[in-house]
């Protein structure tokens, strides 16, 4: 992996984090985080649709492909989500300079996200960013086109990830860990709260003091290991907190079950209060040290946050597990179905004499966060058109309401 001198961490600053949201869903899941107050970490949302990344919160916003999507969105085409992020690379570049660790999310399947996601990992690449990848991918119905999509989309962006981690969508429908009755709205950010949950452990893991410190380079070393890696986070109260928390973290709900036979190295990173006892966290690392082996190599660390009471938090990064196969990802997903699409960028752009500026900025301290609702109530889901392969500008919006704007 290529490193040149911007990757180098200065000692005497704190990492530089930010969440890169790539399409209508990526979009989506950046305006959660900002609305819900998570700190620490930067924000940017790049998208081809012009009046959905107009409304999205994040304060770097790219338009992506002004000549050749002319903001009207990709049409649920990769390809041309693919071409859009090309024509744009000097943006998502000047976007990610700086950056010590970035987080891709995009929802599998469609046409931004899943075209774009793979050219900003590989800039991130190029650039010796750290990156991670959290993704959705299609429900199993959702045969032929979307399914062959994502398999695609996921095949480009797996070379260009130190960690991909992809929560199927049949996870928020088959689970029994919650009523059949959630709503679509609060399924989704379910799955969106496993990309909050790892990016605020990561955060605080690097920026906020611990009494046993994990610092970012131990992070990026182990990332880095090759292999497979995988990032998961549990929290667990009561006796044997600390163990409860690792068997929940190994088994969260919306991700694949780790079995850390073949891992090489494991961070894990406790969060407690006070009463968390040294017994506790022994308890917790023996059952991995005999489920892993001796040989692995494991890091400790813990922070005190009297906030979490009675509960415990870990966040497990775990690499040498061999990557999952796409048929693993994906079962079954047939070969790929689309239109044919032109070949080179310049074959597809249209004549714009003039594109509007690519990158907006706005200040963090203009971002208000604003009040998420849920209902447990069902969603008619024809009013949630963004999965289907229609162009973007045709569709209906679901939009986030400020308390304080009304917008």
């Amino acid at each position: 992996m290529a490193v040149n001198a911007n990757t180098q961490i200065d000692s005497t600053r704190q990492p530089v984090l930010k969440v890169f949201g790539l399409g209508g869903g990526g979009g989506n899941a950046v305006n959660r985080m900002i609305a819900l107050g998570l700190k620490g970490v930067k924000f940017v949302a790049a998208n081809t649709d012009h009046q959905d990344l107009a409304s999205n919160l994040a304060p770097i916003k790219i338009q992506l492909g002004p000549r050749s999507t002319r903001g009207l969105g990709a049409g649920g085409n990769p390809e041309i989500g693919r071409i859009a992020a090309e024509e744009s690379h000097k943006e998502i570049r000047a976007a990610l300079e700086g950056t010590d660790m970035v987080f891709l999310t995009a929802g599998m399947g469609g046409g931004t996200g899943t075209g774009s996601i793979g050219v900003v990992g590989r800039i991130a690449k190029e650039m010796g960013i750290v990156t991670i990848a959290v993704v959705t991918t299609p429900f199993s119905f959702e045969v032929g086109r979307r399914q062959a999509n994502a398999r695609d989309g996921l095949a480009a962006l797996r070379p260009n990830t130190d960690t991909l981690i992809a929560i199927p969508n049949d996870r928020l429908l088959y689970n029994d860990q919650w009523s059949q009755n959630i709503s679509l709205e609060t399924a989704f950010q379910l799955a969106d709260d496993v990309l909050r949950q790892a990016v605020m452990g990561i955060s605080e893991l690097v920026t906020e003091p611990g009494i046993i410190n994990v610092d970012f380079s131990h992070i990026r070393e182990v990332m880095r290991r090759g292999g497979g890696a995988l990032m998961t986070i549990g929290q667990a109260s009561g006796e044997e907190k600390a163990l409860k928390a690792i068997n929940q973290a190994l088994n969260h709900p919306l991700l694949e079950t780790i079995n850390l036979e073949n891992a090489a190295g494991v961070i894990a990173n406790f969060t407690g209060s006070q009463d968390l006892s040294l017994y506790d966290i022994g308890e917790a690392l023996g059952h991995i040290q005999n489920m892993a082996g001796k040989d692995v190599d494991v890091i400790l660390g813990f922070n005190n946050d009297n906030r979490l009471d009675d509960k415990v938090q870990v966040i497990l990064v775990v690499t040498g597990l061999g990557a999952q196969t796409l048929e693993d990802i994906l079962p079954g997903s047939e070969q790929r179905i689309s239109d044919p699409v032109p070949d080179t960028l310049e074959d597809f752009m249209f004549d714009v004499p003039e594109p509007t500026p690519v990158i907006q900025e706005t200040a963090d301290d203009d971002i208000q966060p604003v009040t998420l609702s849920f209902s447990t109530t069902p969603v008619d889901h024809r009013a949630t058109q963004s999965d289907l392969d229609i162009p973007a500008f045709m569709r209906r919006k679901n939009r986030y309401h400020s308390p304080a704007t009304g917008s």
